[in-house]
């Protein structure tokens, strides 16, 4: 009987090319069983578990609020939580400019705030509370803090308040530190007039829409005065000092020259 023989075995080419077909088969389902391997073993390990939170920005709240906003807790999974949503979250706050989350490498999340600026103070049941450039007013919690600007006295519309941190967005940053109290004090003439306390112990009275454009003159006009003498600073329409008293009790007025003029002309 005549033996019968595979035409493979007779064209060597073609069975070598059956042994690399079989050997790619191979080799892709090992790649594939082992990387699945690792896959579960990464979910299943702490290197897939949040191991460092990292948060930055925060002034005017505790990183204790943040993080509780957050949601996010040390050992969570790495891949349970969406960065946009955790976002969002935390500039519903009003106190929040921007938020930005990003995970660092495998076990770490880093948390960016920027928060609105701190332009004054409002007290409020004698307690201090912020008021942000925004406008908005938010609590403190009775925490001590520092006074990084004027107290705010009688602003309840908010139409004014926001007027006047727009003046002091414009004053000069060491004018602005030398500001203790403005309280609102508007009369049948106009509704902006403001009685200002300044830290050296000058009042000063003045109108909101002028009130940075005469201000960061403040320190010229200061210098042009007794140190010794206290008294009211009147910027409304001109510019003049007023004395509380003299030597022998009697009130005065000594007029002022209208520095203003004088430093915008070259």
């Amino acid at each position: 009987m005549e033996k019968i023989i595979d035409i493979e075995d007779r064209i060597p080419t073609l069975k070598e090319r059956r042994r690399r077909r079989t050997n790619k088969k191979f080799s892709i389902l090992l790649f594939l069983f082992v990387t699945t391997l690792l896959i579960v073993l990464y979910f299943q390990s702490s290197y897939s578990q949040v191991q460092t939170i990292e948060l930055k920005g925060a002034s005017l709240v505790p990183k204790e609020k943040y993080m509780e906003q957050s949601t996010l807790n040390l050992g969570d999974s790495m891949w349970g939580f969406k960065e946009k949503n955790i976002e969002k979250t935390l500039e519903q706050n009003e106190w929040v400019k921007s938020a930005h989350v990003n995970r660092d490498w495998l076990t770490g999340v880093h948390i960016q705030v920027e928060e609105y600026k701190q332009i004054g103070y409002e007290e409020k049941d004698g307690i201090l509370q912020i008021i942000l450039e925004n406008g908005k007013v938010i609590e403190t919690d009775g925490q001590v803090l520092p006074l990084e600007g004027p107290i705010f006295s009688g602003f309840k519309e908010q139409k004014v308040r926001l007027r006047l941190i727009k003046e002091l967005a414009n004053l000069q940053p060491e004018v602005l530190l030398t500001i203790s109290q403005i309280i609102y004090t508007p009369t049948e003439n106009d509704a902006y007039s403001i009685q200002v306390f300044m830290n050296d112990g000058n009042e000063i009275k003045a109108i909101i829409p002028s009130f940075a454009q005469k201000m960061n003159y403040y320190p010229s006009i200061v210098s042009q005065l007794d140190p010794n003498v206290k008294g009211i600073i009147d910027l409304e329409v001109g510019s003049f000092f007023q004395p509380y008293v003299d030597s022998s009790n009697e009130e005065i007025k000594e007029e002022v020259m209208e520095l203003e003029k004088e430093q915008q002309t070259p």
